[in-house]
C-alpha cells in the first residue's frame, strides 16, 4: 500500500496491535500521530517508531491523551494538524474489555467506563476530523472492531456491547458523508494475543467462563492472530486501492478484501459485510 505523503492519527497506538497499525502504515510512507492514556509508554513507542521509519522526511510525532474526553481530543486534533498539516486517515483502535463478569456482579463504574473508552473514544475523534475531511474532500475513518460486535460475549459485555454500537456507527457516519469524499469501515482483526488476552487468563474461568478462558488459552499458546494481519488490512483502507470501498465490517482473517477493488461496485450495492437481522428466510425456514 502507497501511503506516502498521507497523515494518519493511530489511537491507542502505545502497544499491540495500535503499535503494529502505526509501524505498518510509518513502513508504508504515513507520517503519523499517535495517541494514548500513557505517556511514558506512548513516547517509548514513538521514539521507537521513529528510528525504523524508512524516509527520514516521514514524521513521527505523538501526543498523550484521552479519547473519551472531548478536551482532549480537541487537543489532539489541533496538535496534529500543527505538525503534520493535515489529517488524511484516522484509526480508531483505543479500547479495552471493560470489567470482567456476569453483569450483575461487574462494577457499574467500570462498565461505563469501558464503554466510554470504547464507544465515546471512536465517535469523538470522528466527530472532531469530520469538518477537515470534508473541507479537503477527501478522508479514510478505520475503526476497530472485535468479536463482540457480531457475536454474544458472555461476561465480557461492556466490551460486546460497545464494539458492536462502533460497527452501526461507523455505517451510520459512512451514510452522513458519503458525498464527502470520505470512506469509513470497520476492522475487525481477528483473536490477538494482547494485554487484554492476559486480563481474560488472569480473571480464570469462573470470572469470564470456561469457553472464552480457553480460547484466550490457546490464543497465549500460539494459535492467535498476528498483529500484521490486521495491520495489513488497515494499510489498504487507509490507501487509495480502497476508494469507494465503504460502510463496511470487514474481518482480516476471513474477507477476501484484497479483491475487493475488483468488487467495488458489487459491494457497494449489496449489504454484504454489514451488521444486519437475520429474518427466517435467509435460513431458508418456511414462514406461515
Amino acid at each position: 500500500m502507497n501511503l506516502q505523503g498521507r497523515t494518519a492519527i493511530v489511537t491507542g497506538a502505545s502497544r499491540g496491535l495500535g503499535k503494529a497499525i502505526a509501524a505498518r502504515l510509518i513502513a508504508d510512507g504515513a507520517s503519523v500521530m499517535l495517541t494514548g492514556r500513557d505517556a511514558d509508554v506512548l513516547a517509548a513507542t514513538g521514539e521507537e517508531l521513529t528510528a525504523a521509519r524508512p524516509d527520514q522526511s516521514q514524521r513521527v510525532v505523538w501526543h498523550a491523551g484521552d479519547v473519551s474526553q472531548a478536551d482532549d481530543v480537541a487537543g489532539l486534533i489541533a496538535t496534529t494538524v500543527e505538525r503534520l498539516g493535515n489529517i488524511d486517515v484516522l484509526v480508531c483502535n483505543a479500547g479495552v474489555y471493560g470489567p470482567l463478569g456476569p453483569i450483575e456482579e461487574v462494577d457499574w463504574q467500570e462498565w461505563v467506563r469501558a464503554i466510554e473508552i470504547n464507544l465515546l473514544g471512536t465517535v469523538l475523534p470522528c466527530r472532531a476530523v469530520v469538518p477537515l475531511m470534508r473541507q479537503q474532500g477527501s478522508g479514510k475513518i478505520v475503526i476497530l472492531s472485535g468479536g463482540g460486535a457480531t457475536a454474544p460475549l458472555p461476561r465480557v459485555s461492556a466490551y460486546a456491547a460497545s464494539k458492536a454500537a462502533v460497527v452501526r456507527f461507523g455505517e451510520t457516519l459512512a451514510e452522513e458523508v458519503k458525498d464527502a469524499g470520505l470512506d469509513v469501515n470497520s476492522v475487525a482483526p481477528g483473536a490477538l494475543n494482547t494485554r487484554l488476552t492476559d486480563q481474560i487468563v488472569e480473571a480464570g474461568p469462573e470470572k469470564v467462563g470456561k469457553s472464552l478462558y480457553d480460547r484466550a488459552v490457546h490464543w497465549q499458546a500460539g494459535s492467535a492472530t498476528p498483529l500484521a494481519v490486521g495491520a495489513d488490512l488497515v494499510a489498504f483502507l487507509a490507501s487509495t486501492a480502497s476508494d469507494g470501498i465503504t460502510g463496511r465490517l470487514i474481518a482480516a482473517v476471513w474477507d477476501p478484501w484484497r479483491s475487493f477493488p475488483e468488487q467495488r461496485e458489487r459491494i457497494a450495492t449489496s449489504d454484504v459485510y454489514t451488521l444486519r437481522r437475520i429474518v427466517p428466510e435467509d435460513r431458508g425456514w418456511e414462514t406461515p
